[in-house]
């Protein structure tokens, strides 16, 4: 088999690799999908009704 000069023996592409690490390191990928899942609105809410439960506690 012939060596290629971007890819691992394992057949891995170092390019796509190092992309991929470029834009982890930016919050790219992973940092997007998990802002996106998240309901600011909703999260105010929570906040609100949790400080409202916690002083009729005290």
């Amino acid at each position: 088999m012939a060596k290629r000069s971007n890819q691992t023996q394992s057949g891995t592409n170092i390019q796509e690799v190092r992309q991929q690490n470029a834009q982890a390191s930016q919050g790219g990928q992973f940092g997007t999908e998990f802002a996106s899942e998240t309901n600011a609105q909703e999260v105010r809410r929570q906040n609100q009704q949790a400080e409202s439960n916690k002083s009729q506690n005290s």
